[in-house]
């Protein structure tokens, strides 16, 4: 399944520096960072999809429960430093797919609170 080729690393700082987060193995959707003591101190990640680089779509959310502004990163990247997206410090939510999501199908998780199917849902 697409979503166990899926792979993020999170950094507290800017250019992939100081605390790092690793996600491995596939699809997550993370309520709040807070469980990884991790909330609104993202400052920068890389993102790939390790056997089809362009299916994966990362939604960083400035609240819990994918609440709050956004921002939606598709296909498989480095992004040394989110306050170039005006989004530093500020992830409090997020959801990690190895497929690209439709920008209606992340509004109707912002509007539910649920996340796509067949991947981990982390809670505090």
């Amino acid at each position: 399944m697409a979503n166990s080729d899926v792979r993020l690393a999170l950094w507290s700082g800017t250019n992939f520096s100081v605390r790092r987060i690793l996600f491995r193995r596939g699809g997550v959707a993370v309520r709040d960072l807070g469980a990884f003591r991790f909330n609104n101190v993202l400052s920068s990640f890389r993102l790939r999809n390790v056997v089809e680089r362009s299916q994966v779509t990362l939604v960083l959310f400035s609240r819990i429960n994918f609440q709050g502004s956004f921002r939606v990163f598709r296909g498989s990247q480095n992004v040394a430093n989110l306050g170039n997206f005006n989004f530093n410090d500020v992830t409090s939510s997020l959801i990690l797919v190895g497929r690209n999501l439709t920008n209606s199908e992340i509004a109707r998780i912002q509007s539910t609170g649920i996340p796509p199917r067949d991947i981990l849902i982390i809670r505090q």
